[in-house]
């Protein structure tokens, strides 16, 4: 779960300096007024005695040794070493305390959590492709952060992830426990972006076993492993490498089209394509005959282009995918 993190080293370290300074400042009170204490030898106090009276007194020991006869190092003692022994009390069992129940807490947060998440997304991998992916639901689909959670292997990227607000899990997304824990039993989407096509296959089987209505989205390399991703459970496969190379392609002869399409994915300027429900007014109408430019209309679970015989006339429950203008005409460079 997202949260201001501090190292558990940085946190023990931190925590024995204010120790140490407390003890220190101990010595020091102790040391300048060693005319006021008496030492059960006699001799007087000496720098090492002032080092184990702050010792034993800041630890509540006190075995009588050396103890405050004056009256001045008797008020010292109640006004400044006392509230120091408090101090150094405090630093020491808050320790001891953050250290024994974190895991405890982190439990309880991640229950509480999952008791309570329900439609969120899940995203299994976050390279290239997983980064993009969450920054199109971040921007595009207004997801909020923490109903997107990231399954990865690595904890660099899982840093990343948790910096944007968003839920991490630690392990591979080919393991169900693994994603149990990020639940994908009640998520509505899995995206699964992983580098390799044969965890691809394994991580959308467990997702489809564990989550029958989830809509998996999966990326794969090869296009021969395409209806591997289908047969294993995914509802949409993207292949990643053709797809670039058909723009590298073009951008040989038709640049151009190239800036276009890049800019119809990027869903923060420009123009983007959106999905949106057919209006009343709309109803009986030919879509190309609309101000939005539509690519194509949703029917009963079947996308139709725009020059489809089946969609000249658009009815009840259809769904368009049209451009949306994203930037302003004036803003657009």
């Amino acid at each position: 779960m997202p949260e201001p993190s501090v190292s558990p080293m940085r946190s023990i370290i931190r925590r024995v300096l204010y120790a140490l300074l407390a003890l220190i400042a101990t010595v020091l009170i102790v040391y300048i007024g060693r005319d006021g204490y008496r030492d059960s030898n006699g001799d007087g106090l000496s720098l090492l005695d002032s080092f184990y009276y702050a010792t034993v007194s800041l630890s509540t020991t006190g075995y009588g040794d050396i103890t405050p006869v004056t009256e001045s190092a008797r008020l010292i003692n109640v006004l400044v070493i006392t509230p120091l022994r408090v101090l150094f009390l405090i630093v020491l069992v808050g320790t001891t305390l953050e250290v024994l129940t974190e895991r405890s807490r982190q439990a309880f947060r991640i229950q509480k959590w999952r008791s309570k998440v329900r439609d969120h997304v899940v995203v299994v991998g976050f390279g290239t492709k997983g980064r993009s992916a969450v920054k199109t639901l971040l921007g595009d689909e207004n997801v909020e952060p923490n109903r997107i959670v990231v399954v990865d292997t690595e904890q660099q990227p899982l840093d990343a992830a948790a910096a944007l607000g968003l839920v991490t899990v630690h392990g591979s997304g080919t393991r169900s426990d693994v994603l149990r824990v990020a639940g994908v039993q009640r998520a509505r989407a899995v995206v699964v972006a992983t580098n390799r096509d044969d965890s691809s296959v394994l991580t959308t089987l467990t997702a489809r076993e564990l989550a029958p209505e989830a809509h998996i989205v999966a990326s794969v390399r090869e296009a021969e492993n395409v209806h591997l991703l289908k047969q294993s459970g995914a509802n949409q496969v993207v292949v990643s490498s053709e797809t670039a190379g058909r723009l590298l392609g073009m951008a040989t002869s038709t640049p151009v089209v190239v800036d276009m399409v890049e800019d119809l994915l990027t869903p923060e300027s420009g123009l983007a394509i959106a999905e949106r429900p057919v209006e009343p007014s709309e109803e009986g109408g030919s879509p190309r005959h609309l101000a939005d430019i539509v690519l194509g209309v949703m029917r009963d679970g079947v996308l139709y282009r725009v020059d489809s015989p089946q969609v000249d006339a658009i009815e009840p429950g259809d769904r368009l995918l049209y451009v949306r203008k994203v930037t302003p005409a004036d803003q657009v460079e």
